[in-house]
C-alpha cells in the first residue's frame, strides 16, 4: 500500500490564489482549485477562499467529521453553523426552488480533492553534504521517513541519492523517521531564537565514491 504524502503548514500555506488553492481539515490535505474552476463567479465560493492556504478544522464536529450545526433560532431547527457566511453546498437557510441539491457529496466529503496529511509536527534538521561542505536546514514533516526526507533535499543536491546518511557516524535507515532512526528533537527552549541552527540535529552526507573515507 502505498504511503501518504505528508505536508507542512507552510507547505499548504503557500497556495493561496484562486487558480491554486489549497486547505487543510482534521488533519489531511486538499486541492480546492477544481472545485472553484467549476464554480468559479459563484459568491458562496467567498468564505473558502478567504481561508486559502489555511486550516479550517474548527469548521467542523470531530465526531461527525461534518460541518458544525447548531439551532436556528428563528426555526428551532438544526442547521449548519457557518459564521463566515453560507458556503458552497451549504442549504439555503429556508426552503428555495432555485437551489440544486444533485451535486452528490459535499465538497468537504468528496476525496477527490484530497493530496495527503498534514504532519502533526514538523522538525528543523541540518544536512550536511562533508563532500562539499554544503549545509542545508530543512523543515521536515516528524512522519516521514529519511527516503521521503531525501525527496525534499533533491532540489538542493540532485544526487542525494549517491550519499550514505549519517547521524553522529551511524548510517541511517532510510526506511525509517527521525524518531525510529534515535534522531533527537531539537532544543525547544532554543527554537525560534538566532542559535537555533546550532541546536537542529544534522544529518551528515557521505559520498558513496569519496575515497577518502577508505
Amino acid at each position: 500500500m502505498r504511503r501518504p504524502k505528508y505536508f507542512t503548514p507552510k507547505e499548504v500555506s503557500v497556495h493561496n490564489t484562486l487558480k491554486d488553492i489549497w486547505v487543510s481539515y482534521l488533519g489531511k490535505v486538499y486541492d480546492l482549485t477544481p472545485l472553484l474552476e467549476e464554480h468559479k463567479g459563484d459568491v458562496l465560493l467567498k468564505p473558502i477562499t478567504e481561508c486559502a492556504g489555511k486550516d479550517i478544522s474548527h469548521w467542523f464536529d470531530q465526531k461527525t467529521k461534518d460541518i458544525l450545526t447548531h439551532v436556528d433560532p428563528l426555526t428551532g431547527c438544526i442547521k449548519y453553523y457557518t459564521p463566515r457566511g453560507r458556503f458552497l453546498h451549504i442549504p439555503p437557510p429556508c426552503p428555495r426552488t432555485d437551489w440544486a441539491n444533485d451535486f452528490g457529496k459535499p465538497w468537504w466529503k468528496d476525496n477527490r480533492y484530497e493530496v495527503g496529511l498534514l504532519s502533526a509536527k514538523t522538525r528543523w534538521i541540518r544536512i550536511i553534504n562533508t563532500l562539499t561542505s554544503q549545509e542545508q536546514r530543512l523543515e521536515v514533516c516528524s512522519e516521514e521517513t529519511l527516503d521521503e526526507i531525501l525527496q525534499r533535499y533533491l532540489r538542493y543536491n540532485s544526487h542525494a541519492e549517491s550519499y550514505t546518511w549519517k547521524h553522529n557516524g551511524v548510517n541511517l535507515d532510510m526506511s525509517k523517521t527521525l524518531s525510529e532512526n534515535g534522531i533527537p528533537e531539537e532544543d525547544e527552549f532554543y527554537c525560534g531564537s538566532p542559535d537555533c541552527d546550532l541546536f537542529s540535529p544534522s544529518i551528515c552526507l557521505y559520498f558513496n565514491d569519496d575515497l577518502t573515507e577508505l
